[in-house]
Order: C-alpha cells, then sequence, then structure tokens
C-alpha cells in the first residue's frame, strides 16, 4: 500500500466537479423500475472469488449500485445494532447534545446539518457517527444506554469484514495485490477513518405529507471507497441514479431487505480507478400519500482508506492526494459550520 504525507491542497479541481455535478440532481426526475439492482452472492467466498468479482465489477461499471447476500453477518446482529440505533436516538435531545459532532474527524451526532448541494437545504435527519479512533467522550453513557459501545464496535468490525472482500475483489480486478485495500484500511491505524453511521430520517408532520419538494436525504454521491446499507423492511425511499445517467434524471427504487446489504461505489474508489468504477448518484425521497410516513433508520458502513494512504490510480489519471485530504475536503463542503 503507498502511503505519504503529501503537502495539504485546497479544493481540488475535481472536487468542484463533483459538487457542481450534484447541484444538478435536485429535480423530481421520473422512475425507472427496469434497472437491475444485482444481487450477488458472497458464499463460499475463497473458492467463488474470481467469479463473484467478475460479478461485482460487471454490476460497479453498470449500474454502480448493487445487493450483497450470503455475507456472513448474522441476522440477529444486524437487528441488534438497529435497535442500539433506536435507543440512541430516542435519548432526550440534551443527552446526544453531549456527543457533539466534530466535522474533522466525522464522528458525533448531528441533526439537520448536512446540505446536499442538490437542494441547498439540510437533510431530514439526524445520524451518529462511530470513527474509532476519536471517539473519547463521544460514547454514551452505560447508565444511558447498556452495552451499546461493545454492541456496535463489533457490528463495525463484521461490516469492516464484509467491505473488505468486496474491495479485495476490486483490487484483483484493477491489477492491485489483493490485500491493497485491507491495507489501506487497517483499523489498527490511528490513522483509520471508516466510519459507522447510525441514521433517523424523521417521520413526515401531517401538514407535510403533500410536499414532495422535501427531501429526506438530497441526491448525492458518497465520498469513501465503497458504502455497505443496511435497510429496515417497509422503510423505504431509497432511489438510485447512474452517474453515467445523470441527465435522465430516471431514478429507481431499492426496496429494503434485511437479508440483503445495499453497496455502492465511493467517489474515492471511483478516483481509484482512474474512473473505470463509478460513483453513483443516490437519494432518499419523502413517501408520498399512502405510504408509511413514520421514522425511517438505515446503518451505513463507510470504507474510506487511512488518512495517510494515498489515492493514486494505476493509469495516475488524478494527482496523488491522501484519503485524509480528500475526505477533508468533502465533509467541509456538506456540513454546516457549527
Amino acid at each position: 500500500m503507498n502511503t505519504a504525507t503529501l503537502t495539504p491542497q485546497p479544493a481540488s479541481a475535481s472536487a468542484q466537479s463533483e459538487l457542481a455535478k450534484e447541484s444538478r440532481m435536485g429535480a423530481l426526475g421520473q422512475e425507472n423500475a427496469q434497472r437491475d439492482i444485482r444481487r450477488i452472492s458472497l458464499a463460499d467466498y475463497a473458492q467463488r472469488k474470481a467469479e463473484i468479482a467478475q460479478q461485482l465489477w460487471d454490476a460497479s461499471v453498470d449500474v454502480g449500485f448493487f445487493q450483497i447476500v450470503d455475507h456472513g453477518i448474522d441476522l440477529a446482529r444486524v437487528r441488534e445494532a438497529f435497535a442500539m440505533s433506536e435507543r440512541f436516538f430516542a435519548l432526550p435531545e440534551a443527552v446526544k447534545a453531549q456527543y457533539p459532532h466534530q466535522k474533522a474527524n466525522n464522528v458525533g451526532w448531528e441533526s439537520k446539518a448536512q446540505v446536499r448541494p442538490s437542494t441547498g437545504t439540510p437533510d431530514q435527519k439526524e445520524s451518529y457517527q462511530i470513527t474509532r479512533p476519536h471517539m473519547s467522550g463521544l460514547w454514551p453513557s452505560e447508565a444511558e444506554l447498556a452495552n451499546f459501545q461493545s454492541t456496535l464496535l463489533a457490528f463495525e468490525a463484521q461490516c469492516w469484514g464484509v467491505g473488505m472482500q468486496v474491495l479485495s475483489c476490486f483490487a484483483d480486478r484493477l491489477g492491485l495485490a489483493s490485500d491493497f485495500f485491507t491495507g489501506a484500511h487497517d483499523p489498527a491505524s490511528d490513522q483509520y477513518q471508516s466510519t459507522l453511521r447510525l441514521l433517523h430520517y424523521y417521520p413526515i408532520a401531517p401538514e407535510a405529507q403533500a410536499h414532495l419538494g422535501l427531501w429526506r436525504a438530497g441526491a448525492h454521491t458518497d465520498f469513501d471507497c465503497l458504502t455497505l446499507l443496511f435497510q429496515r423492511p417497509g422503510q423505504g425511499g431509497l432511489q438510485v441514479c447512474p452517474g453515467k445517467e445523470m441527465d435522465s434524471q430516471a431514478w429507481t427504487s431499492v426496496e429494503p431487505d434485511e437479508a440483503a446489504i445495499t453497496c455502492n461505489i465511493g467517489d474515492m474508489l471511483m478516483r481509484w480507478s482512474d474512473d473505470q468504477l463509478p460513483s453513483n448518484f443516490h437519494r432518499v425521497k419523502n413517501p408520498v400519500p399512502g405510504e408509511f410516513m413514520g421514522s425511517r433508520y438505515s446503518l451505513a458502513f463507510f470504507c474510506q482508506a487511512n488518512r495517510d494512504a494515498v489515492i493514486e490510480g494505476p493509469g495516475r489519471k488524478y494527482p496523488a492526494i491522501t484519503a485524509g485530504d480528500y475526505l477533508k475536503q468533502r465533509v467541509a463542503a456538506n456540513f454546516k459550520p457549527y
């Protein structure tokens, strides 16, 4: 793995371009139910790795979104993590405010703080970010939430393991060492910046239920290499539109399935692959009359390379940049100051 200390850079032309693209994705658009969000089994991973890698690559190049099943995380552990998340967000706001979001380290609790360039308005959600090296003073006490820290750290480790299996397949296809991305996401390093994010989208108030202009989360691409998303049955809203088809503004809904992990390529891996693996626009739309209007919960694990890892594709299409500097640029543009 290539690591180095590079001179910090101002927001790059490519980062500005990514934000400019997002700013064009705020329209309601239209539905496209014909896209194939492929389901890929990780069963017998060691024996089937080349086959799995081909399936992941094809799905990523085509749509940029896919679902993985037979991934090895027991459903009971997923449900336990969701239960912990729901308990956290049910705490009084004064308690949650003791653990405030730290933009520099992407940790802690925030509410309606993420403003998407596609909408210019805050996402209608609250979230709590867990990034292992930076959690000092940000964990709820055992009295507030018993077993919260231990349960979610164990779940985060399982997510990391699955993410590294997928990224190892991409490393093989890119001609890199199989463990290249595993080394770049080393959780033992103090430079680790992969994040488990608990998300709670607020219920829709009766007076707003017919207001289609209000997005729970505006259209965006993710900053990371790979996102693993867990959804709860009956709490839909996720829609995707491949970046290469952004001009069509045609969106495909991804129905929640608790047996599957929904995955997407992020901007960091797109850059690292010299744009061979495109990141994908996605959003969380408002429910419409007749759909569930209550709270929506999801869990997202972002595979974000360690701060000192150098992002440089095999063909060196873009200037080298540390993952720390890259993520700093993207977070700064998407969260309001406190």
